[in-house]
């Protein structure tokens, strides 16, 4: 069962409604820490701010917390959120809600302070990651919906990716931080594309004024996952440049075929679709910079953010701003206007962060303040939109 809108029960206090259903608190932590995180990354890189880093580089760290910081807070948003619905039995609320949006809190604020605590950012880290995984899959079991079982494993992936972060910082592992990354980096793309595969078609078919009937295709989802299997294993285990070409390419060819199944004129007209489905062909555009990268020789970096800034940034900012709007009792249909503002702010970020840099280097200084002020500004907007929606009951009484 896909997502719709989600009632908590009546007559709860108001200054309870944060925590009433997980995507409250996390959407807001992910939204306040992309801020934060991003900001102190920058005063890193570009003002030389130095931070208690021993075992872990400084770009080491920025990536670590925004995928398994930013990103993994907004995964346990959705899913606590998901659940319920798939199962129609209460996820953690209250106070347990409390207990693992405050873990995930304490993690991010040790790694704030580099790797000088690292050792209790992973105990931390690991708590919420184990927490997690038994909020997300004893309502599933209890349900005996077992196809849903599906998500256990790829969260496994991700909570063992964060391990293998710390086991590298921590000294176990020598190459337990590159796996961590770059693992974590893919197994979110795959997650998004999951996930998308399964809520983008129905949100465009259910948001677009015109009548429409998106097709679908069992073989294209089998091939997907198959060259995506290949490419992950390759990229991590392999490291043989002719099959990332090949994989890597073939993922584009079918992505693209899937994306224009989904595209429908109406979808421009809402930006809860557009940028849900811009985001898409981020990640899509990134399978082919791969494809081409021996042979044009593309920096490695400038493709992790097409796929971090655009795939993950703007599917993350467009799923949390639809979910916020449809489980408080909103209208999905009428957004804030400032929304497409703060989603073209991110597209503007990952043209000034990736696109203009492939293009010309050496004013890459400036490409990357303009792309951190396009993501501060996105942020910003998000918040400024949604903290008032996440802190109050929902407008039907909920």
């Amino acid at each position: 069962m896909l997502i719709t809108n989600i009632s908590s029960p009546s007559k709860k206090p108001a200054e309870a409604a944060l925590l009433t259903l997980g995507f409250r608190p996390f959407f807001m932590g992910a939204g306040i820490f992309a801020i934060v995180s991003i900001s102190v990354w920058m005063a890193v890189y570009l003002l030389h701010v130095s931070l208690p880093l021993t075992t872990v580089s400084a770009s080491q760290w920025h990536a670590h917390e925004m995928i398994y910081g930013y990103g993994l807070a907004v995964i346990a948003g959705f899913l606590l959120t998901a659940v319920k619905n798939w199962t129609g039995i209460q996820t953690l609320h209250g106070k347990p809600l409390l207990g693992l949006f405050s873990i995930w809190v304490l993690a991010r604020l040790l790694m704030l302070c580099g790797t000088e605590f690292v050792q209790y950012a992973a105990l931390a880290d690991l708590l919420f990651g184990l927490w997690l995984m038994v909020a997300v899959v004893g309502p599933i079991i209890k349900a005996k919906q077992w196809k849903q079982m599906a998500v256990l494993s790829k969260l496994i992936i991700v909570v063992a990716g964060n391990s293998l972060f710390y086991l590298g910082a921590l000294g176990y592992m020598d190459d337990g931080v590159h796996l961590s990354l770059y693992g974590g980096l893919y197994i979110t793309i795959s997650l998004i594309m999951v996930f998308g595969r399964r809520v983008i078609p129905f949100f465009i078919e259910r948001g677009v004024t015109e009548k429409v009937s998106l097709r679908q295709h069992q073989w294209l989802d089998i091939a997907i996952l198959i060259f995506f299997v290949i490419f992950f294993v390759n990229e991590l285990f392999v490291h043989k440049q002719s099959v990332t070409t090949t994989a890597a390419g073939v993922l584009f060819l079918l992505n693209s075929y899937r994306l224009h199944n989904w595209h429908t004129p109406g979808i421009w007209q809402a930006p809860l679709l557009w940028g849900l489905y811009v985001s898409s062909w981020l990640i899509n555009l990134g399978f082919l910079l791969l494809a081409l990268q021996a042979s044009l020789a593309i920096p490695v970096i400038l493709t992790v953010h097409l796929f971090t800034i655009g795939g993950i940034g703007l599917m993350t900012l467009s799923m949390m701003s639809r979910v916020s709007l449809g489980h408080t009792g909103r209208n999905i249909k009428q957004p804030s206007a400032w929304l497409a503002y703060a989603l073209m702010a991110l597209v503007a970020s990952v043209i000034f962060r990736m696109g203009l840099p492939l293009l010309d280097m050496t004013h890459y200084f400036w490409w990357l303040t303009i792309a951190y002020a396009c993501w501060l500004v996105a942020f910003t907007l998000f918040l400024s939109i949604y903290l008032p929606i996440l802190l109050k009951p929902n407008i039907n009484g909920g």
